[in-house]
């Protein structure tokens, strides 16, 4: 058993998944990734994320969707779920707040914009 928090990303992108994975395994996380909305409820069910990071444009099940069927689960402890986003105006990172997510985070991404958000967990 580690001791490494654990973590998810939801991506429908590859490379957005790779490179998030890999900063937050640089920042001592472990992590598992999934590519779509479904993936990521059926991988919550099973594993106790520490964080979710959730990409909001994705076909299928969108990351609101996912996170509010996400919010709506009786897990525990429950997750910080990060909205993982290029939604950039601050009226759409009110609205994903409102919608249930615990903070936004812009793409792209960097290590420092990513230590600041997780260290606060």
């Amino acid at each position: 058993m580690t001791d490494q928090p654990l973590a998810l990303v939801v991506d429908d992108q590859p490379t957005n998944r790779l490179l998030a994975s890999a900063l937050l395994k640089r920042l001592g996380w472990d992590v598992k990734e999934a590519a779509d909305g479904l993936s990521a409820l059926a991988l919550a069910r099973q594993n106790a994320f520490r964080l979710i990071l959730l990409d909001i444009s994705m076909p299928g099940l969108s990351g609101e969707e996912t996170c509010a069927q996400l919010k709506a689960c009786a897990v525990s402890p429950r997750p910080t779920i990060i909205a993982y986003t290029a939604h950039a105006f601050q009226e759409d990172q009110d609205r994903l707040r409102s919608l249930g997510f615990d903070d936004v985070l812009v793409k792209p991404i960097n290590r420092q914009q990513l230590e600041t958000m997780v260290g606060k967990l």
